[in-house]
């Protein structure tokens, strides 16, 4: 790997990552030594790239730093056509709109000798045959989610028994063929998750629920560890 490219790859590795990320990790993904890392690293610096940290801790890129526009590599191009492919085989009309305008946009602006992973990609996203119509406008459940604002249901349960709940839904979880709104249920005073084809009846509310979306995501993310580490436990009891 030409050094620019190594540059820009520790630039990318550090922008993904949430937490500090050790010169260790770098070092695996690239390929190359951890002294080499070490040495990228001081260049950034010197070169006022905001990274902050030290060796043996880790590093972390500053909010608000960012690149000129660089080419894509053409696994990048394969990993957004795929993924775009996926969202337009299993989303609602509107991300189904949204992604083949994403295909496009991609091969308009990428080079000409990348054009073909566009044009006649080698991924295929094999079409869900059997997905459930939605029952809910999945749009305004996006709009309601971005904005912090509470869904007021009318919902049935497997055996069909109906109830109305007040909720505050903050993640959509995409599955191969339902899906599903993650919500807290003002009703039950906990997460509860809705199937989109057993909603009846939804109104929109202009009310703001008590917590942020990511705050939300962030203890319903916490509670689903906690369940699968005592899962394992407990089979591992057995």
């Amino acid at each position: 790997m030409r050094r620019a490219d190594r540059l820009f790859q520790i630039i990318q590795i550090l922008r993904r990552g949430s937490r500090p990320v050790t010169a260790d990790a770098i070092a695996e993904e690239l390929e190359t030594s951890r002294r080499t890392v070490y040495r990228d690293i001081a260049d950034l610096m010197a070169q006022r790239a905001p990274i902050r940290g030290e060796a043996g801790v880790g590093y972390i890129l500053e909010d608000g730093y960012d690149l000129p526009p660089l080419m894509l590599t053409p696994e990048e191009v394969e990993a957004a056509v795929l993924g775009a492919q996926m969202v337009a085989a299993r989303g609602d009309p509107a991300l189904r709109r949204a992604a083949e305008d994403l295909i496009a946009k991609i091969g308009a602006v990428i080079p000409e000798q990348l054009r073909p992973l566009v044009v006649e990609p080698a991924t295929r996203a094999a079409p869900s045959w059997k997905a459930v119509a939605d029952n809910i406008d999945m749009a305004s459940v996006r709009r309601a989610i971005r904005g912090g604002l509470k869904i007021r249901l009318t919902y049935s349960d497997e055996r069909e028994r109906a109830s109305a709940r007040t909720v505050w839904p903050f993640a959509i979880g995409y599955y191969e063929t339902t899906r599903l709104v993650m919500c807290w249920c003002e009703l039950r005073q906990d997460f509860r998750s809705f199937r989109t084809d057993r909603v009846s009846a939804a109104d929109f509310l202009d009310e703001r629920y008590p917590d942020r979306p990511a705050s939300l995501r962030a203890r319903w993310r916490r509670r689903q560890q906690e369940h699968w580490e005592r899962m394992s436990k407990k089979q591992a009891a057995e």
